[in-house]
């Protein structure tokens, strides 16, 4: 199988769903195994302790509604319930991706390989233990670049009003952007492309990576269907390397 980018613009949607498609090739499905049994540990796990918890949450949250927003109340209560769903879900998907980054890269780089038919260097085990620190150096600057920013949104949340309505729409759209950048980055990082570069290609085609970013938030809000996400949105994301980016990077062709 291998992909062109000479099919033209394809939207974030097509790449989310050829996701599904390519997690599922023979061949690739053992480098899946590993990113897909952490996501199920963590996320299992994480999201049963919120549900046993979201009744406790949910009405600290709306103790900040002031009153003359209390006639908004059937509105604003599920606004709270996602925005716990959308902080959470992106906090442990996080803390999944740390643990899982280095067989997340062998994954994107496995499924490149396959779609275009080059031979990447450095593959097997003894590869993936040369690449750890520089994987590691790359996951502490994608934090460094998501903190500040997500503390800030988290400080709306504590703005009655704003905090119940506003804020649970801007940090889906953050997480939206953070999911993108989290995970185009495998197939850059295997190139060496620099953080900073990577971002501004992704830039380039905001409304792509927006779409595909939104999809995977949103899945990861879905109880069981986001135990799978993080090996479905790597193969989305490579698949989007591969025709948007790929010619323009590559290190290796």
């Amino acid at each position: 199988m291998v992909s062109t980018a000479e099919a033209g613009p394809r939207s974030g949607i097509y790449y989310f769903s050829q996701g599904w498609k390519l997690v599922r090739e023979p061949g690739i499905r053992r480098f899946v195994l590993l990113p897909l049994l952490i996501n199920i540990f963590l996320m299992g796990g994480a999201f049963w302790w919120l549900f046993t918890r979201l009744d406790i949450w949910v009405p600290t949250m709306l103790s900040y509604v002031p009153d003359w927003l209390q006639w908004l109340s059937y509105l604003i209560w599920p606004l709270a319930v996602v925005s716990l769903l959308l902080v959470f879900g992106y906090f442990f998907s996080t803390i999944a991706n740390w643990i899982a980054a280095p067989f997340n890269g062998l994954l994107a780089e496995q499924l490149e390989a396959r779609l275009t038919g080059a031979i990447p260097p450095d593959t097997g085990v003894l590869g993936i233990m040369k690449d750890i620190p520089r994987i590691m150096k790359r996951e502490w600057q994608k934090l460094a670049w998501y903190l500040p920013r997500a503390l800030l949104l988290l400080v709306l949340y504590f703005i009655p009003g704003i905090g119940q309505t506003v804020a649970p729409v801007l940090w889906f759209l953050f997480s939206a952007w953070m999911l993108a950048i989290q995970y185009c980055d495998y197939p850059f990082d295997n190139h060496k492309v620099p953080f900073k570069e990577m971002r501004i290609a992704l830039r380039e085609k905001k409304v792509t990576n927006m779409q595909f970013g939104s999809l995977v938030s949103l899945f990861t809000l879905i109880p069981f269907l986001n135990l799978v996400i993080m090996p479905v949105a790597i193969c989305g994301a490579t698949a989007m390397w591969v025709d948007c980016y790929r010619p323009k990077h590559a290190m290796w062709k």
